[in-house]
């Protein structure tokens, strides 16, 4: 949301101006009562400058707290909705008062998911504050292969450059696999998982159905709006996609069966055109 103020009363109103005043009394007087008529702080590029500098700040701090003392390093990769691979690192030390925290530093886009180009990644992030591999003392990852390779895994190449940095096994993962290998003993858990996971990749196997599902809940969605089926309004109706179930993390499930209800109309549609249309694959791209 856009912060505005009114320039006769110099209220305000939006998140941004919001969060900057209700912490500080000064800050708040002079973008407030004190603020001329051409400091309304609306500029987008103005807004990212402040949030920008807020970030500097809080890094600052969080580097200070560390300085030369030991660390262990948390790393996980994603991709996001827009399908960019992003790289989440946290830092998890012992501040000057004993307590332990865990501080996140960076989110990095990467372009490719190997081990060395997240360890060049890493470097870059480590060369920006000072800081170095050595100090490492402790490694958390997933259990993917670019993360936990005995060989050439990312704890792997770290441990070339500190010996200390000992690599442990993320333990929610870990207990989520648990609970995989549990519920798939269950002989009709496991075949309707299977055919849920057929489903998604027939359906959105290949960029032209993905493009079809997005099209044809489209037409859905304006149907329904027109007949005053769907409520409008900020934050509703947004684009949906099919979720994937992931091993570890039990919550996909719930999210993978709960799009596929929303979308089954959709989902129907793109079925019928495979079926009619698309039975040799020669359509898949």
């Amino acid at each position: 949301m856009v912060s505005q103020i009114n320039p006769t009363t110099k209220e305000t109103s939006g998140n941004f101006i919001a969060c900057l005043t209700e912490q500080n009394a000064a800050l708040a007087k002079v973008l407030t009562i004190d603020a001329t008529d051409n400091s309304l702080m609306v500029s987008s590029d103005i807004q990212k400058d402040i949030v920008k500098c807020f970030a500097y700040e809080i890094l600052h701090s969080i580097i200070g707290d560390i300085g030369h003392d030991m660390f262990c390093l948390l790393v996980d990769e994603s991709r996001d909705v827009s399908c960019k691979e992003q790289m989440v690192v946290i830092l998890r030390y012992i501040d000057n008062c004993g307590l332990v925290k865990e501080s996140f530093v960076g989110l990095v886009h990467v372009k490719e998911t190997t081990s060395s180009n997240l360890k060049s990644c890493i470097d870059y992030l480590f060369a920006k504050f000072k800081l170095s591999l050595k100090q490492v003392r402790g490694q958390g990852y997933d259990g993917a292969s670019n993360m936990r390779g005995e060989f050439n895994g990312l704890q792997s190449l770290i441990m070339r450059e500190s010996n200390t940095a000992y690599y442990v096994h993320c333990f929610a993962h870990q207990l989520q696999l648990v609970v995989m290998a549990v519920v798939r003993k269950h002989t009709s858990i496991g075949n309707f998982f299977s055919m849920i996971s057929t489903l998604l990749n027939v359906v959105g196997g290949s960029s032209k159905r993905r493009d079809m599902v997005r099209d044809f809940n489209l037409e859905e969605m304006r149907k329904t709006l027109g007949c005053g089926l769907l409520k409008t309004g900020t934050g509703l109706n947004q684009e949906q996609y099919l979720q994937r179930p992931g091993d570890t993390r039990w919550s996909s499930h719930y999210k993978c069966l709960k799009s596929l209800v929303d979308l089954f109309p959709t989902i129907v549609k793109v079925l019928e055109f495979v079926e009619t249309e698309d039975r040799d694959g020669k359509n898949i791209e």
